[in-house]
């Protein structure tokens, strides 16, 4: 996989749930979404006094469309390239029902973590178990200078002693609600919905953890 490419965004469409279902709701739209990126952007900037010695690291999928849309975000204010990339977790997950035996986590497209801040991007903050396989898996890359979290949507309920840095909005959920995040570059469509766990699926998305 090459270098990420740090592209502004373009416009993306509306999401529309289309599920007769009062319960199911967009909680973010496209704009939404774009203004929360922007703002998370400003505040990297201000809480490491600029973006040098900055990397941003996705976790797949959409977490990696994220740390993009951040990176574009990051070098319009500050007007030079951050560098971003992708960080498998895949063997480091704990809430497998089999795990294969671990093997060195690798990145994409950011280059060494040695010294850097590396900017961890999710879509959304559950339980805290996907950031502690992050955290498990860039201590295996090397060692960062910091680390620090970035997430769309933290919608609590934690398992582990796990919080985010940077967060676009938080969003008081019940454990039998399902949060699912659409963004135009993996499911065609943009926006963040909440909806019963037994409700129907609303086309593809990702829940996290």
């Amino acid at each position: 996989m090459g270098r990420l490419r740090a592209a502004q965004p373009t416009t993306p469409h509306r999401l529309d749930p289309g599920v007769p279902n009062a319960a199911t709701r967009v909680v973010m739209d496209a704009a939404a979404i774009a203004r929360a990126l922007r703002r998370i952007a400003h505040e990297v900037v201000e809480a490491n006094h600029g973006v040098a010695g900055v990397s941003v690291l996705g976790i797949p999928t959409r977490g990696v469309h994220l740390a993009v849309r951040l990176a574009a975000f990051l070098a319009e204010v500050e007007g030079s390239p951050v560098p971003v990339g992708s960080l498998d977790i895949g063997t480091y997950r704990d809430d497998l029902g089999t795990r294969p035996p671990r093997r060195l986590a690798t990145t994409s497209g950011a280059g060494p973590v040695d010294g850097r801040t590396i900017v961890v991007v999710d879509d959304v903050l559950y339980t805290g178990r996907t950031i502690r396989a992050a955290l498990d898996a860039i201590s295996d890359l090397g060692r960062p200078g910091r680390v620090q979290v970035a997430v769309l949507v933290d919608r609590g309920h934690r398992e582990l002693p796990i919080r985010a840095d940077y967060v676009g909005k938080n969003l008081p959920t019940s454990v039998s609600e399902r949060v699912t995040v659409h963004l135009m570059d993996s499911d065609g469509e943009e926006g963040v919905v909440i909806q019963p766990r037994d409700g129907g699926a609303i086309g593809r998305g990702a829940t996290g953890g």
